[in-house]
């Protein structure tokens, strides 16, 4: 895409560029990286599904973690025998669904096409050979997806990385700082908090900033809505008892009493009922423990902002 609106990419990098900030950078034909920039691998990172249920909250399991657990068995175990490696995937199968399975062998295909298509779309063209060993590199040799890649390293995989002069890191700093304003990152969302504060079940942060593009001539940012919520394990049996005792004076007819009297009794029953729905919830509320909270987001939209 970037491709469509210019003839060459600069990357500028002030601090952390990690996982998909990593992808784009591929692409770049200058990589300008300051003394605290950082790039990532770029192995992609599933949502677990459990065989016989979803896991609460669920999971997630890196691609490389899947390839690098059958790798152990066969070079580390020195396990090579067919029947034992068929013994080793069911293992495996029994924690993760096939469907699972499934997307781990097609994200594998998948991350390294995208790489080598980012890496190809460069101006100055590189060397199959060195493209095939920064792809390796990223996806499989460094085994930690939190490991930090240092100009210097990144220089060394053979990406076209530059050290920006004490003028140009000091805008570099400046710029990173505006985004952090604009993208609220120094005021981190705690849903915990916030449930807590308000004592309630359900909270709603609206219009937070996930994404800035900015031009010489206009500035937007992504912002969507969020909903929180507690999720609670409800009691197989839960224990509740109301006691309401209503009911006219002895020989009193409903159908004798005047109609204003008649429309204020149910007016009451219908406080009453409400009462009782509530106390219902809250108890059963009451009853069951929390495990955990559930976030859902909604409402995503780019939005013209003026700085």
């Amino acid at each position: 895409m970037f491709r469509e609106f210019c003839e060459e990419l600069c990357v500028l990098i002030p601090y952390k560029a990690h996982s998909a900030a990593t992808m784009i950078s591929l692409a770049a034909d200058e990589i300008v990286m300051g003394k605290k920039a950082e790039l990532s691998p770029i192995d992609p990172t599933l949502v677990r599904a459990v065989a016989g249920g979803a896991t609460v909250p669920p999971p997630e399991i890196s691609v490389e973690d899947v390839s690098s657990y059958i790798s152990f068995m066969r070079e580390r175990a020195n396990i090579n025998d067919q029947a034992a490696l068929a013994q080793v995937v069911s293992q495996l199968a029994s924690h993760l669904t096939p469907l699972t399975l499934g997307s781990v062998n097609r994200q594998y295909s998948h991350i390294r096409l995208v790489a080598r298509k980012l890496l190809t779309s460069r101006k100055e063209k590189i060397e199959e050979g060195k493209i095939g060993t920064i792809i390796d590199a990223l996806t499989e040799k460094m085994y930690s997806h939190g490991h930090a890649i240092g100009r210097r390293e990144a220089s060394e995989l053979g990406l076209p990385v530059n050290k920006p002069d004490d003028k140009l890191e000091t805008l570099m700093w400046s710029l990173y700082e505006k985004y952090e304003s604009w993208l609220q990152l120094n005021e981190p969302i705690d849903p915990e908090e916030l449930l807590s504060r308000e004592n309630k079940e359900e909270h709603i942060e609206e219009r937070i900033p996930l994404a800035v593009i900015e031009s010489v001539h206009k500035l937007h940012v992504f912002e969507i809505n969020a909903v929180f919520r507690r999720k609670r394990q409800m009691p197989p049996n839960p224990q509740i008892n109301i006691n309401v005792n209503l009911g006219l004076p002895p020989g009193t007819d409903p159908a004798r009493l005047p109609a204003n009297c008649q429309q204020i009794m149910q007016q009451l029953l219908g406080q009453i009922g409400e009462a009782i729905r509530q106390i219902v919830q809250e108890e059963i509320i009451r009853q069951s423990p929390i495990v955990g909270i559930e976030a859902r987001s909604y409402g995503g939209k780019w939005r013209e902002k003026k700085d």
